[in-house]
């Protein structure tokens, strides 16, 4: 009899152990995990508290994750600590090719002008051709990746023309302003506190050079397990977009505390960028593609990859 209460007991105690892992599995799956970067709609929706009260009523919460540009978000997206973030064109084309299962579910209207080519207010550089033999530094794998080889074949130069020194913006920041690199490419809001504080120039920014598209992104298995909260999300960013467009003259000020920049800056950082979430078109596919053909000439990625592989069929 005591060997069968024992047996009893036993299998109650795994069925509670089941039961208690499950609910723990089910209460993780109901938390949205988000990477948003120093400056962009989402970083707006995370201050705004919108998207929490908008999955609130689906028994979701809302994790954010900041992370320094891109690459790095992309990189947890792809080891699964990150479900949607937002990067610019380079950084999903890099991803993609080392297999990281992402899709993209958005785009932001093209903002040429919201990244540059700079160097410090008293360099001899006047133009992008001045670049031959000089350092240029740059977040590697990020959206001014692209803008610096386009920038380079439209000034007469190669890619290997120059010495890329890669760094985060943080430590490029830090290098440029010691005269450790000849030029920084960046994108804002970096780009305009650099402008604001060291007096930096700009030799080129993306117009007439490229499209500078900032992309919405999810993991394969969240968008294909959670669709109804990524359309949530993306529908939420549409309601920012929106609202800094009828705004934008209060942006700045209502939310300069929230992001930790200063007013003026963000003020130049808005008036640089276009705001609209759309759905991915074919024109858009087309454009990443010839993106990334481009970096598999040039040796940047490993594998030629189809950019309408990443995209939700």
């Amino acid at each position: 009899m005591n060997a069968a209460i024992r047996y009893l007991a036993k299998i109650a105690l795994a069925g509670s152990i089941a039961l208690s892992l499950a609910t723990v599995a089910k209460a993780e799956d109901k938390i949205v995990r988000i990477g948003f970067q120093k400056y962009g709609t989402l970083i707006l929706l995370k201050a705004k508290g919108l998207l929490e009260e908008r999955l609130k009523p689906q028994g979701y919460t809302v994790e954010w994750t900041e992370f320094p540009a891109g690459p790095q978000l992309l990189e947890a997206l792809n080891v699964g600590s990150v479900d949607f973030g937002t990067t610019g064109e380079a950084p999903p084309i890099f991803a993609q090719a080392a297999g990281a299962p992402l899709v993209y579910v958005g785009y932001e209207p093209a903002a040429p002008e919201a990244e540059a080519i700079i160097v410090p207010k008293d360099s001899p550089l006047k133009g992008v051709a001045d670049l031959k033999g000089k350092k240029v530094a740059l977040n590697k794998g990020s959206n001014v990746h692209y803008l610096l080889v386009k920038a380079l074949e439209k000034a007469g130069l190669s890619y290997s023309d120059i010495d890329v020194s890669f760094l985060p913006p943080a430590d490029a920041r830090a290098a440029f302003e010691k005269g450790a690199v000849d030029a920084w490419v960046i994108w804002e809001p970096f780009l305009a506190a650099a402008e604001a504080a060291t007096g930096a120039r700009q030799l080129a920014n993306g117009t007439g050079v490229v499209d500078n598209h900032e992309f919405y992104l999810a993991s394969r298995n969240f968008i294909d397990t959670h669709p109804q909260v990524v359309e949530t999300i993306v529908a939420s960013l549409g309601e920012v977009d929106t609202w800094i467009n009828a705004n934008r003259s209060d942006v700045a000020e209502q939310f300069s505390p929230a992001l930790g920049l200063p007013k003026d800056v963000l003020e130049v950082a808005v008036e640089r960028r276009q705001y609209g979430v759309k759905p991915i078109t074919p024109e858009v596919v087309a454009a990443q593609q010839k993106i990334a053909d481009v970096f598999h000439e040039l040796g940047l990625i490993p594998t030629a990859i189809k950019i309408a592989d990443a995209v939700e069929k």
